[in-house]
């Protein structure tokens, strides 16, 4: 979009100081991404969700690096002037620190990603670190994180007892320390994500970790009910509240030949823009998630988690 400022470093700090929600969506391509930039959202993750909702896999996990580069070069060419993150694939970093760093410098000089998102806490500090050295922002995943459910027992919500609880909040500090510029908290109740977001100094966003954090994360296909397959608890499909407005639209058009080839606003991409703006007024008013997209959390559960040396 044309005139539109993207996001820097600075900005995204000063979202966090002033209490300004930061809208955030995936894109893997250039018509969403497209879509989603003329419709103001603030950042981009080509997540390794693409692996799932574009590439048809099962899970996450057989996306590979070069997958992740076609990608996310589609996606910067849909959207030049917003801030995007490319997401580290399984097996892109696990293995060392050169190959991290190697693999993280891809996603900037190879698609013009201006920082990389990766999942794990403590036991990835030393490939954060090196990343961050390298002079690469990073981003960092805890809560449910895809490429290791294994080791959770599958997809569980996180947080809900004090031991989760405070694991993630040593992990959090440890990413901070290390110095991730910002951290994704992934299918956590409202309360605990809260608090971990409060307790940090850079900005904390949500993906079904309710409203209490620092802006929010959807999947493009999820918001816009294009994958079939299943859709998280969390997710919100937003098409059945702009189609009405996308069709009284096109009532007041007299020649919708003309209107198609001139304006281009008679198809798919008009509805996924108008869809994709809804969602970013809902995040900036506060409105989204609302609680029938927020994981509940037990009354025992939470005071039991409000005994953490870390709830304040």
């Amino acid at each position: 979009m044309e005139g539109k400022k993207k996001l820097n470093l600075k900005s995204i700090q000063k979202m966090k100081r002033e209490g300004t929600p930061i809208s955030w969506i995936t894109a893997y391509d250039l018509p969403f991404a497209s879509a989603a930039e003329n419709a103001g959202i603030d950042m981009i993750l080509v997540g390794d969700s693409g692996g799932m909702v574009q590439l048809g896999y099962e899970t996450t996990n057989p996306v590979t690096m070069d997958e992740m580069i076609v990608l996310a070069k589609s996606a910067r060419r849909g959207a030049p002037n917003t801030f995007i993150v490319g997401d580290m694939p399984q097996g892109s970093y696990e293995i060392s620190k050169e190959k991290a760093v190697e693999n993280a410098m891809r996603f900037v000089k190879e698609a013009g990603c201006d920082a990389i998102k990766l999942e794990g806490g403590r036991r990835v500090i030393d490939k954060v670190k090196a990343i961050v050295d390298a002079g690469i922002l990073v981003v960092g995943h805890l809560g449910l994180t895809p490429q290791s459910t294994s080791s959770f027992g599958g997809y569980n919500v996180q947080g809900k007892t004090l031991k989760s609880f405070e694991e993630t909040m040593n992990d959090a500090l440890a990413l901070q320390e290390a110095g991730v510029m910002a951290l994704l908290l992934e299918a956590m109740p409202a309360e605990p994500a809260g608090q971990i977001a409060r307790q940090l100094d850079i900005p904390v966003l949500g993906i079904g970790a309710g409203n209490e954090v620092d802006g929010q994360l959807i999947i493009m296909h999820d918001m816009m009910g294009f994958y079939q397959s299943f859709r998280p608890w969390f997710a919100k499909c937003y098409v059945p509240e702009v189609i009405h407005d996308f069709a009284a639209g096109l009532k007041e058009v007299d020649d919708m030949k003309q209107y198609g080839r001139e304006h281009r606003k008679d198809g798919l991409f008009a509805i996924a823009e108008m869809a994709i703006a809804k969602y970013v007024e809902e995040v900036k008013s506060h409105q989204f998630p609302s609680a029938e997209y927020i994981y509940p959390i037990k009354e025992e559960q939470l005071t039991a988690i409000k005994e953490s040396k870390y709830w304040k």
